[in-house]
Parts: C-alpha cells; structure tokens; sequence
C-alpha cells in the first residue's frame, strides 16, 4: 500500500489569481500550470514526460521488513493497486493541488466517492443533512440505501435556508452535504455560509464540485471539509473514464466526540505483536479521515480506478481550464438565446444573473456557474421528446462535461429513481431539458436547438 505524502496546495481561483504551488521544484501561480505538472517528477519515473501507466497487479516490496512496513503504513510506497498505484497517485496529488486539498483519494466513480465520503463521516449511527437538489443517485442512496447501515438523512429543499439546516442538527448529526452548483437548475450554495453555521457545532461540510470543477470554484477555499468530483466529467472531459475523487481540506478536527469511528483503535495500523494500538487520530491526525478513506473504504470495498482511467483523466485534465472558458463562454450564450425564445418558458442558468442568487454567484462564481443549463418549452412532454430526436449536433447521453453536446430529459433518465418530492426540488419534471455544452461552434449549437425546438411544434 501507499499513504501518499501530502499535496503542494493551490490557492489561485483562476489563471490571474495568485498562489504559490510547488511543481517539480519550481513555483507557480497558474492554474493550467499545476494542472499539468503538479504530483510528477519525471526522475522517478525513468525520465518520462507523460506520466506512465502502471498497468500492475502488484508491487516488489524487496524486504520483509519494507513490506510490513508498507502494510502498516508507515512507510509512502506501493505493494497491491487495489490500494495505490503510482499512475492514480499523480492523479490524486495533482487534483488535491487544484483544489487546495492536503491530500486526495481517487476511486472508481462518482457515485464511488460519494457514498466513501459520507459513510465514513456518518458510519456507526450517524445523519447527514442534506440538500433535496442533489443528483437523483446521492438522493436515492441516502434515502433507500443508506438507512440499511444505520445511516440517516435529513433532507432540506433549500440548503442556503441557515435557519432550516440548523434546526436539523442533531447530537448524531455528522455531515452537511451539498452539491457547490446544483444539476440541473444550477442553483449555488452558499458554501461559506453553511461551513460557518457547521463549524459552530463541530459538523463538518462535504461538497460535491463536479459541475462547476475546480477551476471555476474551490469550496475548501471557502470553508468546506471535505470535496468530492465525479472526475467522469468536467475533469476528464471527454466522455472516456468513469472515476471519482474525494480530497481532504486536512484541517477538521475528527477527534472532538462527535466522530468515535476515528478515535477508536484499528488493527490495521496498529502493531499488535508489539502491544502498540492506534486510532486513525492517534496516527494521522487531521488527515485521519483521508486515510481512513483509503486504508478502510478503498481497501475494502475496492472501487478503485484503472491505471488507465487515470491516465485518461490526467491527460483530460490538461486541457481542463481552456475547455472551460470555452464551454462555459457558449453555455451562457445559448442560455440568453433560449431565454428569448417564444417557444420557451423557462431557462435555468445562475450564470445569467437574473435570479434571486445574483449576488452569490457574482461573490463566489466570477467566472461561470458550469457547462450546463436547463430549460422547459412549452407543451407537454411529447415536446421535450420531439426536440431530443430532432437535434443532429447535440448528443442523446446521460452525461455532463463533456467536449460534446449533450442533451437529456433528467426526470426520466438521470433522476428517474426520485420520488415527485425530491423531484421538485431539484426544479425537475417531465418537460425540463438539460444540456451539457461542449466545444461544438456555438452558433452551430444554437442552429441546432433552433431547428429542433421548430420541428417540434410543426403538428
């Protein structure tokens, strides 16, 4: 196994913003820099420029004294993939970097770095609040999944509504958790806010950045604990690797009581033939939720990301800020085009500034809110269906983030397994289009839409 030693962390909210990262050596400000130098030195890796594929079972340990050494985690290095692999670590220490992290665990999926990140903050009996807006499978896993380990979830429809949060806090109560930029309405949280009101009772924050990704927001900036990406998306970029991360701001305190499962001693990094037994506190202290992550959930439940799906979301994450300028840039102009559109009721778009939450965004989103937007014709859903198979440029794909266009009916694809309540929530029902815009031309993309949305209505 390998405990990673801790990332260089980034501070910069875009490229003009200043921090220092380290980088091979060097000092650097700039985003697209660290995102594509961060966690590499190419003298350990036989010079190589790209960062190679491990593509490996398992590693040499030499000694038995160096393996059991790197079996207590004592030691950083590598022994078996399923716990670290030295392509996936350059992945988990660059995306720490972005994210001003001190250490980061990729795993499998999204979905994969949700559920590890609130089972170990809630595991033994805990609760989660949580917003109702959140993806159809976060919903659904705290609803019907998680109850079945004793896991309980406290849902509130507005997570900005500090008064509504607060009278969910319970003695068990372990996690606030929200995603930065909601999907599909594009609603914000208001993340210093809500890590202020958590931090009063020693909770601690969880935010899911995938939509806006760590190049238009970092919530740990802004007093988050804990962030969590489906990499399958913006990170990755190209609709090529599923993959998930979860990055540790390294500054919660997890020993203050409300949190046993981190003070209570772990054979796994105890050494019981020498009478020395260790919490995850006593030996990683305000990293112990990291490791723990990776030492208990990855370890042992396994979702960990191909060499190769790494590979591909180093290489995805590269092209990370260009690709987003652009996307975001012809995002906002096709949610201004179809907010004039007479055959449109409505456009959800927090980037536009015409909500009740234009202050926040213009405080905490300067440069775009994301890369999609939602909007509801007019009709019933026969003409959300008719525009989904008249558009040629735009892609029929449940997926976001992507260099494609993609477009999709959320209620009965990506939140099919919600219930009417959370549903409407999350500003969701049968005649609500949701498009993920990619690097087509954006006038092609709005002739596109335009045709489709014609045919349509042509009874």
């Amino acid at each position: 196994m390998t405990i990673p030693t801790s990332a260089a962390s980034t501070n910069d909210s875009t490229e003009q913003n200043s921090a220092q990262t380290s980088v091979d050596g060097r000092c650097t400000s700039a985003f697209s820099t660290t995102a594509i130098h961060a966690g590499y030195d190419t003298a350990d890796n036989a010079e190589a420029c790209n960062v190679p594929i491990y593509a490996t079972a398992a590693f040499d340990m030499h000694t038995a004294d160096h393996g059991d050494a790197l079996a207590a985690g004592t030691v950083s290095g590598f022994s078996y993939s399923r716990v670290a692999n030295p392509t996936t670590t350059v992945l988990e220490r660059r995306l720490a970097a972005l994210e001003g992290g001190a250490e980061a665990v990729a795993v499998g999926s999204g979905m994969a770095a949700v559920s590890y990140a609130l089972l170990c903050a809630a595991e033994g009996g805990g609760r989660i609040i949580a917003s109702s807006s959140l993806y159809g499978a976060s919903v659904d896993a705290m609803l019907s999944f998680f109850p079945q380990f004793g896991i309980q979830a406290d849902f509130v429809d507005d997570i900005n509504d500090l008064e509504a949060v607060e009278s969910l806090i319970r003695p068990e109560t372990r996690a606030i958790f929200t995603e930065s930029v909601a999907n599909p309405s594009t609603e914000v949280a208001d993340i210093p806010a809500l890590s202020a009101l958590a931090h009063r009772y020693g909770i601690a924050v969880i935010v899911d950045n995938t939509v806006p990704t760590p190049y238009l927001y970092r919530p740990i900036e802004h007093g988050a604990d804990i962030v969590v990406h489906s990499t399958t998306k913006g990170i990755t970029g190209h609709g090529n690797a599923i993959g998930g991360v979860i990055i540790d701001a390294g500054r919660f305190d997890w020993s203050q009581g409300r949190y046993p499962q981190f003070t209570m001693t772990e054979q796994v990094i105890s050494d019981e033939r020498n009478g020395k037994f260790y919490s995850f506190w006593d030996k990683f202290g305000f990293l112990a939720f990291i490791r723990r992550v990776r030492l208990k959930y990855v370890r042992t439940l396994g979702a960990v990301p191909s060499p190769f799906n790494s590979y591909l979301q180093l290489v995805g994450l590269e092209t990370l800020a260009v690709r987003e300028r652009q996307e975001v840039a012809s995002a906002t102009a096709i949610a201004r085009h179809l907010s004039q559109h007479s055959r449109i009721e409505r456009v959800n778009y927090a980037g536009l500034g015409n909500t009740g939450q234009a202050s926040l965004v213009a405080r905490d989103f300067p440069d775009g809110v994301g890369t999609i937007l939602s909007f509801t014709p007019q009709g019933d859903e026969s003409r959300v269906l008719r525009i989904i198979d008249a558009v040629h440029v735009f892609s029929y794909v449940p997926n976001i983030g992507d260099s494609r266009s993609l477009i999709v009916n959320p209620a009965r694809i990506t939140h099919r397994e919600v219930s009417a309540r959370y549903l409407r929530a999350a500003g969701v029902d049968d005649r609500l289009i949701r498009l993920s815009i990619g690097l087509e031309d954006t006038t092609d993309l709005i002739a596109d839409l335009d045709q489709a949305i014609e045919r349509a209505y042509q009874d």
